[in-house]
């Protein structure tokens, strides 16, 4: 799965890439647009050898972000978001329901080639550049909605830089106002010293929100 959305993701960039370079007699004279956007994170980690989910947990996304056009039909759009990512366990012991959520923080920096299949809907590819800014994890007694443990930031064991690929759509009601949506797929693995012959654990993130354009 990992491997056809990288090579979807790949062939995107490309053929933006190509029409960009083929096109530049044609770039569009469209001002550079900035906006702000958020949205609701679904984040879990995979394993490198089931590639199964480990568990969803609900987060959220927000920040900035510039439009740029580039040739006809194409955009660059590079942005700086505070992303929640990590992942959730729950399991009912004795009639008592736990949860155990591990909290992964991120400044990131998706940086997407955005085709406009019609004026106001667009497909987009790209990478994603992450910086792990926190790490915490937490259990919780969810039927009496009492915090068991919370450890305290646990980021310097673990990898802080983040690389994936995203794709995703996006349409707009309004010259100012869209809605996004975007899956990404980490590429690196959360571990620093991961022990020999052990399954890579890697992020993983379903996006949807509002943009605006200023």
């Amino acid at each position: 799965m990992k491997k056809l959305i990288l090579g979807i993701a790949l062939t995107a960039g490309s053929l933006a890439f190509a029409q960009t370079t083929t096109s530049s007699n044609m770039a569009s004279t469209s001002p550079v647009r900035f906006g702000i956007k958020a949205g609701m994170n679904v984040s879990s980690v995979t394993d490198e050898a089931g590639l199964d989910d480990q568990g969803s947990k609900i987060g959220f996304n927000a920040g900035v972000f510039a439009n740029i056009p580039v040739a006809t039909s194409f955009n660059i759009q590079p942005e700086v978001l505070y992303s929640q990512y990590g992942d959730k366990y729950d399991q009912t012991i004795a009639g008592t329901r736990y949860s155990s959520a591990r909290h992964l923080d991120y400044i990131t920096v998706p940086v997407m080639f955005q085709y406009n299949v019609i004026p106001n809907l667009y497909l987009e590819a790209g990478p994603e550049f992450g910086f792990m800014v926190n790490a915490k994890n937490k259990l919780k007694n969810e039927t009496d909605n009492n915090t068991i443990n919370e450890s305290g930031d646990y980021k310097d064991s673990l990898n802080k830089f983040n690389f994936g690929i995203g794709i995703g759509a996006g349409y707009y009601f309004t010259d100012n106002i869209g809605i996004t949506a975007r899956y990404v797929a980490g590429l690196t693995d959360i571990a620093k010293d991961r022990p020999s012959n052990s399954d890579a654990i890697r992020n993983n993130v379903f996006q949807v929100g509002l943009a605006y354009k200023f």
